[in-house]
């Protein structure tokens, strides 16, 4: 084998010998590459999970009608995040005592979305880049953003932190610049981030390098976004802590929403919406109960309501349970055997 090599090294080669040398080298290099790709997929412990993602993805971007849209794979990985608006459950008529904000929502969110064609010639009237939701906890702000998915129709990509999160470097920005590639493909387009002071908090000198960079990437592209005039994308946030957010960020989100406490009046709307279509007793006062209950949220009055329907099935099952004891007892005491 030397003496071949040799004689190859040393003497002019024909032009088939070129090409036979050549074609055993493509060979070669095309099984080494195959082979150094089949040992890193089989070390690699995320692969399993990347493909159900990629799985989950294709069937998402089907449901929503955009099979033929061809996509990253940091893009796959942020379509597995979608929600199908013919999924979503909740309606407007699911919530109760915030007819305004409903009315509000309708004609400066959806309208824009479902009335295209009546605002391409303005560029003042044009749906807001960012909207933001913000007040206490269990007033009611992710069940309006899922009455608003379900009610415009749009595309909705519910983002989180996990999602943009990876441990090696430059992946988040990457994950980052997909979600609004992602979402500029399939426009109309909402991008509902859930507690977004959590995400895009204030920045400061302690966070970490990642993150910021993440921050940073998120904003620019945001304000960049190849949105002109006709880009559909809006980013619609959600808080209880709207002063831990960013500035730069609420800049980017002109349209808030505030969504405080209940009124007495709106909690009487909530209770009854509650207790639509239960078994209740005459005796029970929805004025009342609404004047009682100063200080709950929505949330708190459906585990109210819920604590006192257990507490009736408790008493039932505890009645039932004595007479049963009490049956017994007599059938003892008759027994003529003792």
């Amino acid at each position: 084998m030397t003496h071949e090599i040799w004689d190859l090294l040393t003497r002019p080669l024909t032009r088939k010998e070129v090409f036979a040398i050549l074609f055993r080298l493509t060979i070669f290099g095309t099984a080494t590459y195959f082979s150094i790709k089949w040992v890193s997929d089989a070390l690699d412990p995320t692969r399993k999970q990347r493909m159900q993602l990629k799985k989950k993805a294709e069937r998402l971007m089907k449901q929503i009608g955009m099979e033929g849209v061809k996509l990253t794979e940091h893009e796959m990985n942020i379509a597995a995040n979608l929600v199908v608006p013919k999924d979503i459950k909740v309606t407007w008529k699911d919530i109760a005592g915030l007819d305004e904000l409903v009315s509000e929502l309708q004609d400066t969110v959806i309208l824009p979305f479902q009335q295209r064609r009546l605002f391409q010639h303005s560029r003042l009237c044009q749906p807001p880049k960012g909207v933001l939701l913000y007040g206490p906890p269990g007033c009611g702000k992710t069940l309006l953003a899922k009455a608003t998915a379900q009610a415009s129709g749009c595309k909705f990509i519910n983002l989180q932190a996990s999602t943009l999160t990876d441990k090696w470097y430059g992946e988040s920005q990457k994950l980052t610049a997909a979600v609004f590639s992602l979402a500029t493909k399939i426009q109309p387009c909402i991008i509902f981030i859930d507690e977004i002071d959590a995400f895009l908090r204030n920045r400061s000198e302690t966070d970490h390098e990642a993150t910021a960079m993440m921050k940073a990437e998120f904003m620019s592209l945001w304000d960049g976004l190849e949105t002109g005039p006709n880009c559909q994308v809006m980013v619609l946030g959600a808080t209880n802590r709207p002063q831990d957010v960013d500035p730069a960020i609420l800049r980017r989100m002109p349209t808030t929403f505030q969504i405080n406490l209940p009124t007495q009046r709106q909690r009487q709307d909530i209770l009854k919406l509650i207790l639509d279509g239960e078994h209740i007793s005459n005796a029970v006062r929805l004025e009342e109960l609404a004047e009682k209950t100063t200080g709950y949220s929505g949330s708190d009055l459906r585990e109210l309501c819920r604590d006192a329907a257990l507490y009736r099935v408790r008493d039932y099952i505890r009645k039932q349970q004595m007479k049963q004891i009490a049956l017994m007892l007599r059938d003892g005491d008759s027994d003529p055997e003792r």
